[in-house]
């Protein structure tokens, strides 16, 4: 079993930056995938960006450019800097990890989910 525990989330200005942090424990999770998605209440679950074992990344439409994810596998750590942050980025932040998948942009194709972390951008 994996266990992922996020934290930096937190209420920041329009354009302001946070970032995000997501411990794994358990396991090793050097050779799994490893992402984020986020949730507005009252919606679906939304992708935001993961990053593959080798380092290998991809992004929503909505934060390329914004956010930049990345790992380190010493300590077992995945983070999310986000720059640039808009009121439309206000949600849950969650963090995941599988260790495979078909489509990453699928809520159900990741195994191994954090609590979740609340992150509010104010206008």
């Amino acid at each position: 079993q994996v266990q992922l525990t996020e934290s930096g989330g937190g209420l920041v200005q329009a354009g302001g930056s946070l970032r995000l942090s997501c411990a794994a424990s358990g396991r090793t999770t050097n050779n799994y995938a490893m992402g984020w998605f986020r949730q507005i209440p009252g919606k679906e679950l939304e992708f935001v960006a993961t990053v593959s074992a080798k380092g290998n990344s991809i992004y929503a439409d909505s934060v390329k450019g914004r956010f930049t994810i990345s790992r380190d596998n010493a300590p077992n750590t995945q983070y999310m800097q986000m720059n640039s942050l808009t009121r439309e980025d206000s949600a849950v932040y969650y963090c995941v990890a599988a260790p495979f998948y078909s489509d990453h942009r699928k809520a159900d194709e990741w195994d191994y989910w954090g609590q979740g972390t609340q992150v509010t951008v104010s206008s």
